[in-house]
């Protein structure tokens, strides 16, 4: 559509809105009515470590979104004109990072500080309720939270009446309704793909085994009631309105999607919701989600059971650790050009590392990295280390020492993969890269084909990620025709048979990744590896 063309769709309000709170940037996406996006706005914000807890303050939730929204009026006044006003819109989504732990008592106080998905605190919880439900409970899920909290004593627990995720609280102070996408639904707690709702069964099972403890409380009532994609979700309030903008010029009413988790919102932005596909989200953190023809044959500790937006079972390995290690490198050569006296633009810094790293070694040098900022539960680490360690044997570089921090970006993701593609014989058609690690053009992507082993795709709208995601789920619940599916409405109104570019992987690059992987696990203690040593030795 044209720049007139575009205007006139945001003084009509034929537009939708997206918003997703990732962990070092709150994004906002404006799409039209062809599901491209036509203005954008950004703010950055940071989690905080205070007293043994990865959290974000609740003002920092709403002086950050209110920039972000700020950012995209700014941002339409500058490509449409100042007299161009956003009054209305379509339908607005909220997305966010996903699981962490959010209670609240009946007059709406948090009770602690959000426990983000970052922490690894919930061990002994997560192991029982495993054994429970003879199901994987990872230990970023809120039910592991609750559970532990349950377990330490917590005063507060006696106190909950609704404990939520990121967006589904977001999504309740903006509409009132207590409700979540189904997609983060599974990272609060198991759910049952054939209901689309909370595996009722396990429900029962946590109700009964806390009964002694005499809450007021059961738990289906503090949780938020679970959607599917392009049900209603509520309407944007007055006072919803003058959250999001403090001009007071955005209008109450709006229809609000399910709000979702990052990775479904992923799968959005990949056209990954279909059985066989998949798709890797690399930034702060790093996951891999395929959507499965089949249930796994066995539980696995090292692999999540989520669900598409849709309610299709998805199995995700999920690392707590990718581009944060590597960021602060990369800020150290900002430092070192600005103390030689060079003027530094972090795209051409970025852009120059990352394709020096494809003229490094396969192996990378024999160099290795563990870029673990935070715990990581996929190694068994409670705590960050990062670390890069070289012999005197190595071949230390410039190039190997990027391509090496690259590597180790999708380290611990890999190990899950493994158990999929080799023990459960998981079968992929196409797989997907979005997230910042694929910003400069092919070298992410050949790192992550060469690591899995199969060709991947990049698409011209990774950049936007999940809050162009979000979106279109928005557009989907205004636009979508009677019975039409998610997936038909993304194959037929917004790819298009447009799957982007695509690299295979490098026999050679296989290789030497493979020879990475093996210094990198011989570097983990053999007790706290989630790893099945006969995979390493076929």
């Amino acid at each position: 559509m044209s720049i007139a063309e575009n205007r006139q769709a945001i003084l009509e309000g034929r537009t939708a809105l997206g918003i997703e709170l990732g962990s070092t940037r709150i994004k906002a996406v404006l799409i039209n009515e062809q599901n491209e996006p036509i203005a954008s706005g950004g703010h950055e914000w940071e989690n905080r470590y205070e007293h043994g807890v990865w959290t974000y303050s609740l003002e920092d939730v709403w002086s950050g979104l209110q920039g972000c929204y700020q950012s995209l009026l700014m941002d339409i006044k500058e490509k449409y004109g100042a007299e161009t006003e956003l009054t209305r819109t379509g339908a607005i989504g909220i997305s966010a990072m996903m699981h962490g732990y959010m209670p609240f008592d009946k007059e709406g106080n948090l009770l602690v500080p959000f426990r983000t998905w970052r922490n690894n605190i919930t061990g002994e919880a997560s192991e029982k309720l495993s054994e429970l439900f003879h199901y994987n409970v990872p230990q970023r899920w809120s039910i592991a939270h609750l559970y532990q909290a349950i377990l330490k004593g917590e005063p507060h627990v006696k106190d909950i009446d609704y404990i939520t995720t990121l967006e589904a609280y977001v999504h309740w102070k903006l509409t009132g309704q207590r409700v979540l996408g189904i997609g983060d639904v599974a990272g609060m707690f198991p759910v049952d793909c054939e209901t689309k709702d909370y595996n009722e069964t396990m429900i029962q099972q946590f109700d009964q085994m806390v009964q002694p403890y005499g809450f007021g409380w059961k738990l289906r009532d503090i949780m938020p009631r679970c959607l599917v994609a392009g049900q209603e979700a509520g309407c944007l309030t007055e006072e919803g309105a003058r959250l999001l903008d403090v001009s007071g010029r955005l209008q109450a009413g709006i229809p609000m999607c399910p709000p979702e988790g990052d990775a479904g919102t992923g799968m959005v932005a990949t056209n990954s919701v279909a059985m066989r596909t998949g798709n890797v989200s690399a930034g702060t953190s790093v996951f891999a989600s395929i959507v499965l023809e089949k249930e796994l044959s066995a539980p696995y500790k090292e692999i999540d059971m989520v669900a598409t937006p849709s309610g299709h079972p998805v199995a995700m390995a999920h690392s707590n650790n990718c581009t944060t290690d590597l960021n602060a490198w990369v800020g150290i050569f900002k430092e070192f050009a600005q103390a030689m006296g060079m003027e530094v633009d972090m795209n051409q810094l970025y852009g120059t590392l990352y394709r020096k790293a494809l003229e490094g070694d396969k192996d990378g040098g024999g160099l290795l990295s563990y870029c673990y900022y935070s715990g990581e539960h996929m190694t068994g680490f409670e705590e960050g280390r990062p670390l890069f360690v070289r012999s005197p044997e190595s071949h230390f570089t410039l190039a190997n020492f990027m391509r090496t921090n690259l590597y180790t970006c999708l380290g611990a993701m890999r190990v899950g993969l493994d158990i999929l593609f080799k023990k459960e014989d998981v079968k992929v058609s196409r797989l997907l890269g979005h997230g910042g690690l694929f910003k400069t053009k092919g070298v992410g992507q050949q790192i992550l084909a060469d690591a899995v082993g199969a060709p991947v795709s990049v698409m011209d709208t990774a950049g936007e990620g999940g809050a162009w995601g979000i979106a279109v789920l928005a557009s989907y619940l205004i636009h979508k025709k009677e019975r039409e599916t998610l997936e038909d409405f993304l194959d037929q109104k917004v790819f298009a048979g447009n799957m982007g570019t695509t690299l295979a992987p490098d026999p050679e690059g296989i290789e030497g990744y493979n020879r990475f992987m093996e210094r990198y696990l011989k570097g983990i203690p053999v007790e706290r590896a989630a790893v099945d040593s006969d995979i390493w030795t076929e």
